[in-house]
């Protein structure tokens, strides 16, 4: 008796049997080639059609039966199942079903079957004669899949054989579409060299064809190509067939070859044969395509006609080669008159050259600056119009009348045989007893670095100081070459300590300098101290010099407790800094963002400690302990490649050749420097002499003066200084009045923006000899630098934003990087 939860399986499993079993006695029979008993059949298919019955029913009954009917079961046979899983319960409950009465499939089958042996004849006969029926269709279908294979690659062998043929006719019916193409657009070509390539794909953007507009060109005449074979292949082919081939068709297909079957057959090849058509007729001439539109088409005839054209084509590029290897030996010589030895180390000259070299805040530049106050007559040369700034007004504090000169700033002091400058400004004719050049391992910046390169090998003097890091030491040597050399090297008297504590903003404490890399940061960061009570000093790289240095007094004075800087802080100047503190270990150098450099972060650190006020500097991160003090700890690799530039005797060469500066910058950028050296990319003066371009400016002012012009240090970044650049530019060769600054002070951004705009206007002014002008301009430009200061002072507007730690709720810096505070990661 069947479980009534088995019953309803155990019936569908009986039904598909009976299925399964008929199917099976069909297919045995089909492949009988004479009838065999009813009797073999069983004997033959014994085995397998008793494993009908035990899958069907195995396989129904576990699928189709719940897990919780399977327990059921399994626990009114008796069963303990309560420390099983499921899966050992589903094989548990397979195993008993195998126990279930079988169902008698024989006796079915005999019944159904075998019994009668009228209904077993016909059954024989009937599954026999479909199964032959489908035999002979397959080996017809067969025959004539063979036979198609066949037939394919004669197309290929014929297509192959007569390639020249195709193609001159499609080269015929292409030149034809373009013919008709350009007369319909009024299409203009730009040169009578124009290729199809060229023409696909760089013709039809020009200007006067924008009304004509295809996206994808190529693609468009690849699917007319293609097209064209569609049309006249079938008809071709058939020409071209033997009578063989025909009647070999016929037979087997009793038909005749039709235009489908041919297309059906082909189209793979055709494909294939489209793609090397377009690629034989990208490199012809459309001169040559477009003309063969009145040239009725014949084999032999355009056979000539192509082969002409190509001999043509062929002289044409053989005097190009020719033509452009002349022109490349003319370029060679060109750079080599031009650029020639002006780039190698000088050799030995009457000077004696002084290195200076240490770590940062070791008195360097204090030597060498007092040296220069000694000399009746000296030059210092700085990196920053601020540390300019600072000399000048040291010199003249200690009675050493001292002029100063940064490009947009003069201030002549009477009597002066001292100057400060920003390196740019160096002229190489003017005498001085001692020059001063200051942070020299800047020779290796990529754009600023030919100034240093410069005031080092033309410094006109009878004593040249030359202050440098460390790492810079070796490569300076290798420059100076076998010229007189005293070295001194400077180590620290306060020395650093690393602090073993992660740094957050609730540590800051008085003399601390916090630095980060953007100007938002620190105004950020400033905001947020000014917010829990404290005075702060805020500097950054746009900041106008005069509001640097009362940012930097008010921290000297005492007035503000902390200074919050940008890596500015790292060059030059000397406050009195108990701590240092990255607030971040990376930044954004132009291209990308990037972890600091060992020299970075000793550059920066090394300001900290002041002799007799901090005799230990101290250093502390806000991430990265470990990575970071292996930066500030380890010996730098020396700096190996100091940057070049174009010099007034490089201009006053190339002008034998040119006045175009387009030229000057082609040639630059293929002239190879010398081993050792590296070219500046010249990225800006190319910027500014894009703008000005064949125009009226470029036309009317000489190639040094223009020159000059695109050398005038400002914030090229700046869209609107670009802008008032050129618009100086224009008003200089117009012989007009230059237009005046615009000046915005609602805000601190405009405020700066408007300093700067000040600064460029003084650049022109200085330039072009107005120094009248100029007061004026200064004077603004201090009251615009004492609103700077003010805001800055009166504190910075931030948005606040109340981040705090998500586990213990304690407030974070708006700029910390992570959900929780570093207490609690510790602890986690």
């Amino acid at each position: 008796m069947i479980n009534s939860i088995l019953k309803n399986q155990y019936d569908r499993a009986i039904h598909q049997t009976k299925n399964l079993l008929i199917d099976d006695v069909n297919k045995y029979l089909e492949k009988q080639e004479s009838q065999p008993s009813f009797e073999k059949y069983m004997e033959d298919r014994k085995v397998f059609i008793e494993q009908i019955w035990l899958n069907t029913w195995l396989n129904t009954a576990t699928s189709h039966i719940r897990y919780a009917e399977k327990k059921d079961y399994l626990t009114t046979k008796g069963l303990d199942i309560s420390n099983l899983n499921k899966k050992d319960i589903n094989r548990l409950f397979r195993n008993e079903i195998r126990e279930i009465e079988v169902f008698p499939y024989e006796e079915w089958l005999r019944t159904k079957l075998g019994e009668n042996k009228e209904i077993w004849k016909k059954r024989y006969e009937e599954k026999r004669e479909v199964y032959l029926l489908k035999v002979e269709e397959q080996q017809e279908l067969e025959k004539k899949r063979k036979y198609t294979v066949k037939f394919s690659y004669y197309i290929e062998q014929l297509m192959e054989k007569h390639y020249e043929e195709l193609f001159l006719y499609i080269r015929y019916l292409t030149g034809c579409n373009i013919a008709v193409e350009i007369d319909r657009n009024g299409i203009v070509l730009s040169s009578m060299e124009v290729t199809f390539e060229e023409y696909l794909s760089n013709e039809m953007d020009m200007p006067y064809n924008q009304f004509y507009f295809l996206e994808d060109r190529t693609e468009a005449y690849e699917n007319l190509i293609f097209q064209h074979l569609i049309d006249f292949f079938p008809t071709w082919v058939k020409e071209k067939l033997p009578t063989r081939i025909k009647e070999e068709y016929e037979e087997v297909f009793d038909c005749s070859i039709s235009n489908s079957f041919l297309l059906e057959v082909s189209t793979p090849l055709l494909e294939e044969i489209t793609a090397e058509f377009l690629e034989d007729l990208f490199p012809e001439y459309i001169i040559d395509l477009e003309k063969l539109l009145d040239i009725p088409f014949d084999v032999e005839i355009h056979k000539e006609i192509m082969e002409k054209d190509r001999q043509r084509k062929e002289q044409k590029e053989a005097e190009d080669r020719e033509e452009q290897r002349r022109r490349k030996e003319e370029e060679a010589r060109m750079i080599e008159d031009i650029f020639g030895k002006e780039y190698y180390p000088p050799t030995s000259r009457d000077i004696k050259y002084v290195l200076h070299t240490g770590e940062t805040n070791t008195g360097k530049t204090y030597q060498a600056i007092n040296r220069m106050m000694e000399a009746s007559s000296g030059l210092y040369l700085a990196p920053l119009r601020l540390l300019a700034l600072e000399i000048y007004e040291t010199l003249n504090q200690n009675d050493v009348p001292c002029s100063l000169k940064t490009g947009e700033e003069e201030k002549l002091v009477l009597g002066a045989q001292h100057q400060s400058s920003t390196v740019e400004m160096f002229h190489e004719k003017d005498y001085y007893d001692v020059i001063v050049i200051d942070e020299a391992q800047m020779i290796a910046d990529k754009e600023r670095g030919f100034s240093w390169y410069r005031a080092i090998t033309k410094a006109n003097a009878k004593e040249v100081h030359i202050i440098a890091s460390l790492h810079a030491k070796n490569m300076l040597l290798q420059l100076l070459g076998d010229t007189n050399v005293e070295i001194y090297e400077y180590y620290r008297d306060t020395p650093l300590q690393i602090e073993m504590d992660l740094f957050q903003l609730s540590h800051t404490r008085k003399g601390d300098a916090l630095v980060c890399f953007s100007r938002r940061g620190v105004l950020e960061t400033a905001s947020e101290l000014q917010r829990k009570g404290w005075q702060v000093s805020v500097i950054y790289g746009s900041m106008p010099p005069e509001a640097r240095k009362k940012q930097m007094q008010r921290f000297i004075e005492g007035e503000t407790k902390v200074i919050i800087s940008t890596d500015a802080i790292g060059m030059g100047l000397n406050l009195p800094i108990r701590r240092i503190v990255f607030l971040e270990n990376d930044k954004f150098d132009g291209i990308r963002r990037r972890m600091l450099t060992s020299q970075e972060v000793k550059q920066i650190a090394g300001r900290a400690g002041r002799k007799g006020i901090y005799d230990v500097g101290r250093v502390a991160f806000t991430s990265d302990r470990k990575k970071m003090k292996y930066l500030l700890e380890k010996k730098d690799e020396d700096l190996y490649g100091f940057t070049i530039a174009p010099t007034n005797t490089v201009l006053e060469r190339f002008q034998k050749y040119s006045n175009n500066l387009g030229l000057f910058f082609y040639l630059w950028g293929h002239f190879k420097s010398p081993e050792g050296t590296k070219k500046a990319s010249l990225a800006e003066e190319v910027l500014l002499y894009e703008m000005i371009m064949d125009t009226m400016v470029e036309a009317r002012m000489s190639l040094h003066d223009l020159f000059s012009f695109l050398k005038l240090p400002f914030a090229t970044s700046e869209a609107a200084l670009r802008a008032q650049w050129k618009m100086n530019m224009e008003a200089i060769v117009e012989n007009k009045d230059l237009p005046e600054p615009k000046i915005k002070n609602d805000s601190l951004e405009e405020l700066e923006l408007s300093y700067k705009s000040i600064g460029l206007h003084l650049l022109f002014l200085y330039k072009l000899e107005r120094r009248t002008e100029a007061y004026y301009w200064e004077k603004l430009r201090g009251e615009l630098s004492d609103q700077i200061n003010d805001h800055l002072k009166a504190g910075i507007k931030g948005k606040k934003r109340n981040k705090v730690c998500k586990k213990c709720g304690k407030e974070l810096s708006a700029r910390f990087k992570f959900a929780i505070c570093n207490e609690c990661f510790h602890r986690k």
